[in-house]
């Protein structure tokens, strides 16, 4: 900041604080002049900034036009952990601080990649509504009317191993599972599992569960001819961003046997669109859905709290 601003207190705006499910902000709030926006249309995001010096976002996206026009703002302070609605080329070049919250959220998305894996190999989902609608005086004490698995012994493959993808492999580990892992960062590194070719992971894993950026390499990493390897027996879990998934393709390879389930907290647009094909799937019990809230246990915002706090409270110290 310049020198006529630095006593004065930081106008701070929070673009989509809904974002954060109603979590006490005072903390937050106590760091500067906080004004606090539900949600922001990026029609609304400029005049909304012009006078920020600090704009707090979860998914309010900034390209180099926007922060061109905000020659006060100094800091984007991401809530959440992906960056990719952000031009941080562009940030780079202004002068613009970027931070984002890690590991925030690796338990909770850990917990829910691991209960969709649950969910659809003992179709929870279908069991669940058998017994509230059918079971009350049936003639039989069991039923069989979805084929189940277990995980153990089954081969799990994590596309991602970074935070979240290792606790994903830990736990499933202990469950039994042989883990196997695909870097898509091209970084060779030192795992206690075997790495192996995309290709050859699908190929292998009865699970296959996405746990990556979404970066230029991953957008559409998994299409139709990458689905086609998988096993018609496996299940696909992505809770890493929609777009490294081809929609129209999974839902095409779950209809046609191709593929046994899916588990998605994450699409290609968000809200879905109205006829997004995946709500048309004939077998709706080969897929589970989510609205992109595998992150947020309140446990877990909480813990976004603090990291927002710390990140804007160490850009003030140094600026």
């Amino acid at each position: 900041m310049n020198e006529n601003r630095e006593t004065m207190q930081p106008n701070i705006v929070f673009l989509d604080q809904y974002s954060l499910g109603g979590a006490d902000l005072a903390a937050i709030r106590a760091l500067g002049a906080y004004t606090g926006y539900e949600t922001t249309t990026r029609e609304e995001l400029l005049d909304r900034c012009r006078e920020a010096d600090i704009a707090i976002t979860n998914k309010v996206p900034f390209d180099r036009a926007t922060m061109q026009a905000l020659p006060r703002l100094r800091m984007i302070c991401v809530a959440g952990t992906g960056m990719n609605h952000i031009d941080l080329e562009a940030a780079a070049e202004l002068g613009i601080t970027v931070k984002n919250a890690v590991g925030y959220s690796t338990h909770a998305v850990a917990e829910t990649t691991i209960g969709a894996a649950i969910a659809l190999m003992r179709q929870i989902g279908y069991y669940d509504r058998y017994v509230k609608t059918e079971y009350a005086g049936a003639a039989r004490q069991f039923h069989f009317g979805r084929t189940t698995y277990r995980l153990y012994g089954k081969t799990w493959g994590i596309i991602g191993l970074g935070n979240i993808g290792h606790a994903v492999a830990r736990v499933a580990e202990a469950l039994g599972c042989r883990v196997v892992y695909t870097s898509v960062s091209g970084v060779a590194r030192e795992e206690p599992y075997p790495a192996l070719p995309i290709g050859e992971l699908l190929g292998q894993s009865d699970i296959v569960s996405i746990h990556t950026p979404l970066t230029t390499r991953t957008r559409g990493l998994i299409g139709a001819a990458e689905l086609a390897r998988m096993k018609p027996s496996a299940i696909l879990i992505n809770v890493a961003r929609g777009g490294i998934v081809d929609e129209k393709a999974l839902a095409e390879a779950l209809d046609a046997g191709g593929l046994a389930g899916a588990g998605l907290d994450v699409f290609e647009h968000e809200p879905m669109e109205v006829g997004n094909p995946l709500l048309a799937v004939r077998e709706p019990d080969r897929l589970l859905l989510s609205p992109h809230n595998a992150w947020s246990p309140v446990e877990a915002i909480d813990v976004l709290i603090d990291c927002i706090l710390r990140n804007i409270r160490e850009y003030l110290e140094r600026h």
